[in-house]
Formats: structure tokens, C-alpha cells, sequence
């Protein structure tokens, strides 16, 4: 059987691939409530029971909402990348599928940091499957980058190294959260307050990468007249 072989510069419009995306963080960050609701209270007599049982809670709390907002703003940065990045080849879907496979880790290393926070990899688990998944983002930005011509038409120089500063700022702050981790827990992850100041210092733009194209940004080719140039079809 002969294997059909693609033009190595084919691509695909991105269209089903952030579809799949956004399904599969949904899909994450409704999973990681299921470490709250299947906790028993065991039997409880009064309503002052029942709010020491709350208050007992506060690790398994204070984890799930740190992943929900870090899966949130991962969130947030796949869609402004994705208003850039307007075709993707096949590297680039596997560079979003192995992000995805740390995406849907999270409800489970989450659980882990609440039931096992007493063993040093029961703490530092999740900020490793973050610091993974943000490092899949930061690629899949630069491959993006790296083949703007084909896979972002419009994205200028300056715009490109803007989104590379904001999300080279997150791939670093992961690192030391997982460093940090191992002392301080789930608190570690209080070091992503820096990211904005961290941004800025590696010459990003504050927020999710990419996300407007601001008066520096620079001409785009169809801002100097010329057409974008068109992405080799699937053969």
C-alpha cells in the first residue's frame, strides 16, 4: 500500500483544531470540581459541624481555584494566539495535542497536590504538569512565529516578538513555581503576580500574547502593499 505523502508546507485552517482545544480545557476545568464534590463530611450534627467541615477544606479549595485560573489564562492564551495563527501544519498539531495531554492531567495532578501535599511529589506534580503545558504553549507560538508567512500572514515582526515576551515571561515563572513548590506548596504559584513586570522586562506586552496589533507594531505585508502570501493547498 502505497502512504500518501503531503506537500511539506501543507497546512489546514485552524478551525476544527481551536474547536477541539477549547473542548478539551472546558472539559479540564469542569473535571477539577469533582475533587470537592466527592469529599464526604462523614455525619455532621449541627450547622457549626458542618462549617469546621467547610473550613477543613481549604487545601482541596485553595488548588482548585489555583488550577482553574491558570487553566483560564492558558485559555485565554491559546485564543489570542489563535486570532493570529490562521493555518497550522502538522507539526503544529502535534505541538497542540501534547499540550492538550498536560491540559487534561490537570484534574489528576490536582487531586494529587490536595491528597498527597505531605510527599514531595504529591506537591510539586501539578506545578510540573503546568510547567509543561505552558511550555507547549510557548512552542506552539514560536512554530507559529518561526512560519508566520504561511501559518500567520499577518503577524509583524515586532507583534511576534511582543507575544514571545509575554509567553517566555509564563514558561519562566512556571519553572520557579516548581522549584518553589516543594517548601510552600499551591502558594508557590502566587509568583505568577510577577508575570506582568516579568513581560514587560523581556520586552512583551502585558495580558495574552498577540492579542492587538498596537500603532509600533510595524507594517504588515499587506500594510506595504503586497498580498499575504497564499498557503500551499493539501494535496
Amino acid at each position: 500500500m502505497i502512504r500518501r505523502r503531503s506537500h511539506p508546507d501543507s497546512s489546514v485552517t485552524t478551525t476544527r483544531v481551536a474547536a477541539y482545544t477549547d473542548a478539551v480545557f472546558a472539559i479540564a476545568a469542569t473535571l477539577l470540581v469533582l475533587d470537592l464534590t466527592t469529599r464526604s463530611f462523614g455525619d455532621l450534627k449541627s450547622n457549626a459541624d458542618l462549617a469546621d467541615a467547610l473550613l477543613d477544606m481549604w487545601q482541596p479549595v485553595l488548588t482548585f481555584i489555583v488550577s482553574f485560573v491558570i487553566l483560564s489564562l492558558m485559555w485565554t492564551t491559546h485564543v489570542a494566539q489563535f486570532e493570529w495563527i490562521a493555518r497550522i501544519d502538522g507539526p503544529g498539531m502535534w505541538i497542540n495535542n501534547i499540550r492538550l495531554l498536560f491540559i487534561v492531567l490537570v484534574p489528576f495532578t490536582s487531586s494529587l497536590s490536595t491528597d498527597y501535599s505531605h510527599f514531595l511529589l504529591g506537591r510539586i506534580l501539578l506545578p510540573i504538569n503546568f510547567f509543561f503545558a505552558i511550555l507547549m504553549s510557548w512552542m506552539q507560538w514560536g512554530w507559529a512565529v518561526r512560519r508566520r508567512e504561511i501559518l500567520a500572514p499577518g503577524l509583524s515582526a515586532a507583534e511576534a516578538r511582543r507575544g514571545s515576551g509575554a509567553t517566555l515571561s509564563a514558561l519562566i515563572i512556571s519553572a520557579a513555581v516548581v522549584v518553589a513548590s516543594p517548601w510552600v506548596g499551591p502558594w508557590a504559584f502566587w509568583l505568577f503576580l510577577a508575570d506582568g513586570l516579568l513581560t514587560r522586562a523581556l520586552g512583551g506586552t502585558p495580558g495574552v500574547p498577540g492579542h492587538e496589533r498596537t500603532a509600533d507594531a510595524g507594517p504588515t505585508r499587506e500594510d506595504e502593499g503586497g498580498a499575504a502570501p497564499a498557503p500551499h493547498p493539501r494535496p
